[in-house]
C-alpha cells in the first residue's frame, strides 16, 4: 500500500466501528467509513472532542451533527506542494478533498518536473482539482473537465486559494465520456491522463453506469486521445471488488502493448496514528512511459 503520509494539517487520529476520526487543519470530523470493519476499543478522550458528526440514516443518505460552531468553510494547505484547499462538510459525508490521493498527487508533480519536457494533461472527472492543481503546479498544462458546474467553480476556487490562477489550466464543465469522444474528432492529443470515475451513476437519458461494466471501453476511448509519446495514464477507483490488479491488467493491455513502458498498481491509504496501522481507501493504477519508469516512486 502507498500511503499518503506527507500531510501536517491532515490527520487520522482513529478508526473504529464503521467510523474514522479525522482532524482537518484544527477541526475534528467524524465521519462514515465502510472500510472500518474492526471495533477496537475507542480512546474516548478522542472521540468526544470532535467538532461534528456524520450520522447515516437507514432510509439512504444521513446528516451532520455538530457539537461546536464551525465555519461555514475553511483552508487545508498540503504543505509538501504548495496547494491550498477549501474545505466544506457537504451532504453526503464529503468536505471537498479525499486526502488520501495526496500519494498521487506527489508522484505526478514529481514526475512531470523531472521527464524533461512541457507536458499536457487531461483531467477527467476532476472533482475539485486536487490533481489537477498538482500537475499545474510542476509545470504542466491541464484540460480539467468534470459534469458538475459546482465541483468546476469549486476547484477554481482552489487554484486561486494555491496561487495557480494564472496557469495554463482549462476548465471545462461536460459528460467525460462524450468530452473525450469530442477531443478524438478533434485531433487534440495530450501526454498524460487521470481518471477518477464514479462506481454508479445515471446519464441524461436514464443511461446507468457502472464502473465495472464501462471501464474497459472508457480506457480503450481515452487510448486514442493520447500523444505518439504519452508520459503516464492514472485510474483512481473507490468501487469495491475492483481490485488494484483488475485496473492494472487493462492498462497493460491498452497502453503497454501500444507504448511500451510499464504498470503499477496498488491501494492507497493514509496512516492511522492511534494504531500505527494504515487505513485503505481506494486504490491506482498507473502506466507510465519508458523514459518515465524511474521516475514514478512507490511503486509496487
Amino acid at each position: 500500500m502507498r500511503a499518503a503520509n506527507n500531510w501536517e494539517a491532515y490527520r487520522v487520529l482513529d478508526t473504529s466501528d464503521g467510523e474514522k476520526l479525522e482532524v482537518w487543519n484544527g477541526v475534528t470530523l467524524i465521519r462514515p467509513d465502510p472500510q472500518v470493519l474492526w471495533k477496537t476499543e475507542k480512546n474516548q478522550k478522542l472521540w468526544q472532542r470532535a467538532d461534528a458528526c456524520y450520522h447515516r440514516s437507514s432510509s439512504g443518505g444521513g446528516k451532520w451533527e455538530f457539537h461546536a460552531k464551525l465555519p461555514e468553510q475553511w483552508e487545508l494547505p498540503y504543505q509538501n506542494l504548495d496547494l491550498v484547499f477549501k474545505i466544506r462538510p457537504t451532504g453526503f459525508k464529503h468536505t471537498g478533498l479525499f486526502p488520501e490521493q495526496a500519494v498521487n498527487w506527489d508522484f505526478m508533480d514529481h514526475l512531470i518536473r523531472n521527464v524533461g519536457r512541457k507536458i499536457s494533461v487531461l483531467n477527467l472527472f476532476a472533482y475539485t482539482g486536487g490533481a489537477t492543481l498538482a500537475c499545474a503546479h510542476a509545470g504542466a498544462e491541464v484540460c480539467h473537465v468534470d459534469a458538475s458546474k459546482g465541483m468546476v467553480q469549486w476547484a477554481r476556487e482552489n487554484a486561486g486559494l494555491s496561487g495557480l490562477q494564472d496557469k495554463p489550466i482549462r476548465w471545462i464543465v461536460d459528460d467525460c465520456e462524450k468530452f473525450t469522444l469530442r477531443e478524438i474528432r478533434r485531433g487534440r492529443r495530450y501526454d498524460a491522463i487521470i481518471m477518477d470515475p464514479p462506481s454508479y451513476g445515471r446519464g441524461p437519458g436514464g443511461e446507468v453506469w457502472k464502473l465495472e461494466n464501462c471501464i474497459y471501453d472508457l480506457v480503450q476511448n481515452c487510448v486514442n486521445v493520447l500523444s505518439d509519446n504519452p508520459v503516464f495514464f492514472a485510474i483512481n477507483s473507490y468501487t469495491t471488488g475492483l481490485s488494484p490488479s483488475v485496473m492494472g491488467y487493462i492498462l497493460d493491455c491498452l497502453l503497454t502493448r501500444k507504448f511500451g513502458g510499464h504498470v503499477y498498481f496498488d491501494e492507497i491509504g493514509l496512516p492511522v496514528e492511534q494504531s500505527g496501522m494504515c487505513l485503505p481507501c481506494g486504490s491506482t493504477a498507473v502506466w507510465c512511459s519508458q523514459d518515465a519508469e524511474g521516475l514514478f516512486y512507490g511503486r509496487t
